[in-house]
């Protein structure tokens, strides 16, 4: 069944209150409406054009074939507290994703996105967009295990489907998920078939509705030395995939260590982005013999 045209929107319950107990029930959250924009007029104002004095949150995601440099960018998922909007960047094109730029490029837009590396590279690569001022819940997740005294392994990273379950941030399942993976797995082009399915709108909502509520959450955990780290490293997270031949010249700055956490002694150690190039046919050197070679490395710069 095709989804309804894009003034027509269909919607979806969406956490509003950071506080209390994990969501439970949801068919008692408020509906938001899901809007389908093909073209720039649909989105907000105060999205299009960013300002000092409307700064926004938002949550953010992107679906796609392949998503990376060389696959195709299919659908930007906004999420505000009281609307959601897919950007249809196939019927949309480059006018729709250039309007878009200036906002996902701004410092007064903070975009909420769970592990926003092959987002960057895809936005990156393919619309030349800069990914600016994220706040990446993967990263926050760990900041806040070690800030609580939790150990994890080098290469436990908690992913998307296990932050939702978790009762401290949200408590809820995402049993949807499996089932569009394997219909990815079917059919890898299943992101650019048009009009979109009511099973690919509820799936690109699902990813960004409850972001806004777990960002809260999060922020209310992290303390000022944690919060300059998931700033760095959402940066550098985003620049990670997007390799150039100017160091990076045009892209913003790294936020600085504040002067407030430069203790003598104990103040944060500045974090780097450091690319190796491996020549072809010897990456196996670098991964090492079951991999021990790149957890070493992986243990040594955490």
């Amino acid at each position: 069944m095709a989804s309804p045209s894009p003034s027509q929107p269909t919607y979806i319950s969406m956490p509003s209150d950071p506080g209390g107990k994990p969501i439970d029930h949801e068919g008692l959250l408020p509906l938001v409406p899901i809007h389908i924009v093909t073209l720039p007029s649909q989105l907000p104002i105060e999205f299009l054009e960013p300002s000092p004095e409307r700064k926004l949150v938002i949550g953010f995601d992107c679906e796609g074939v392949d998503l990376c440099r060389h696959g195709t960018l299919c659908i930007m998922q906004i999420a505000f507290p009281d609307a959601i909007y897919l950007v249809d960047a196939i019927q949309g094109g480059e006018m729709l994703m250039k309007a878009c730029k200036p906002a996902l490029e701004s410092s007064y837009i903070t975009k909420v996105i769970h592990d926003c590396k092959r987002d960057s590279e895809a936005l990156y690569f393919q619309f030349g967009i800069k990914l600016h001022n994220v706040v990446d819940t993967q990263i926050a997740y760990s900041l806040i295990e070690e800030q609580e005294g939790r150990k994890r392994l080098v290469d436990d990273y908690i992913s998307f489907v296990g932050l939702l379950a978790d009762p401290r941030y949200c408590g809820v399942s995402y049993l949807e998920k499996q089932e569009v993976r394997d219909l990815l797995r079917q059919n890898p082009d299943f992101w650019t078939h048009r009009p979109l399915s009511d099973l690919m709108v509820r799936a690109a909502a699902d990813d960004v509705r409850f972001l806004l509520y777990i960002y809260h959450k999060m922020m209310e955990k992290l303390n000022e030395r944690s919060l300059w780290y998931l700033a760095v490293r959402g940066a550098l997270y985003c620049r990670c995939f997007c390799i150039n031949d100017n160091d990076y010249a045009d892209w913003p700055p790294l936020p600085p260590i504040p002067d407030n956490l430069i203790v003598e002694g104990n103040a944060p150690e500045e974090e780097i982005l450091s690319v190796l190039h491996v020549p072809p046919g010897k990456m196996g050197r670098v991964i090492g013999r079951r991999g021990a070679s790149i957890l070493s490395v992986k243990e040594s710069c955490k």
